[in-house]
């Protein structure tokens, strides 16, 4: 589906929402939780290093935004009961669930299959797909008590279309599009809780650039740039989107 780059959100978009991002420490899930919290969200920041967490929190109070909450937590090592856990302290804390991103990603290494590290393969397994979504089981009471939930997972060009020496993360996010897709379509009748992945494109992170060390940062769009996409899709105005695969800037030519 075409990307939203130029969708213009409304100041209050998100106003009395609880919106949770993985990852939320740096990069897209840092920029995502402070314009979630610009557009009036209570932010949950999820993630494993609690310093950066903690920067992105005072980042969000500077600008005014609602007081958001830090949930520390490694998807390496998660079990679930972790998931568990967090879903009833989030429950006793706010009573549902009106938003989730999972940005949170691990890319692995670019290397011949034959080559590949079984334990490493594991590993990005556990933190792009296994952890995701039993913690979305876990949320999912949370996210049916809201009146409009969306959940987003985040997808990769190489999740839709393989390639060569990708490996684990071409594989992990080929799975992501393939769980969405089912929980999309278990929820058809519950209209109320959509479910749709988003591929961010090329942008200027730090995994991209351990994936392509030797491109030039400055060609890339930056995670600011591609934020329209990630507001409309999280707030009001998709409403009926459900099951979709969408990119949040066009193809790079």
């Amino acid at each position: 589906m075409n990307c939203k780059i130029d969708y213009q959100p409304a100041p209050g978009l998100l106003e009395n929402r609880v919106v949770l991002v993985t990852g939320a420490g740096d990069g897209i899930g840092r920029v995502a939780a402070l314009e979630y919290a610009k557009h009036g969200a209570t932010v949950i920041l999820l993630g494993r290093t609690i310093a950066k967490l903690e920067r992105v929190y005072d980042e969000i109070e500077a600008q005014g935004g609602p007081q958001p909450a830090i949930f520390p937590l490694n998807f390496e090592g998660a079990t679930l009961k972790d998931f568990h856990d967090m879903a009833e302290t989030l429950n006793n804390e706010f009573g549902r669930l009106d938003g989730l991103l999972h940005n949170a990603g691990l890319l692995g290494r670019i290397t011949p299959f034959d080559q590949y590290n079984p334990e490493l393969w594991e590993q990005v397994m556990q933190v792009n797909i296994n952890g995701p979504i039993w913690m979305t089981q876990a949320l999912l009471p949370l996210l049916q008590a809201s009146d409009d939930a969306s959940v987003i997972f985040t997808s990769s060009s190489v999740g839709r279309k393989g390639r060569a020496y990708w490996g684990a993360y071409s594989v992990s996010k080929f799975a992501t599009e393939g769980f969405m897709e089912v929980l999309a379509d278990e929820l058809e009748n519950q209209p109320h809780v959509r479910v749709n992945t988003l591929n961010p494109g090329a942008t200027r992170t730090q995994m991209r650039r351990s994936a392509y060390p030797g491109e030039d940062p400055l060609t890339l769009r930056t995670p600011e740039e591609i934020m329209p996409t990630y507001l409309w899709l999280m707030g009001p105005d998709s409403k009926g989107v459900s099951g979709q695969k969408l990119d949040a800037q066009p193809p790079r030519s």
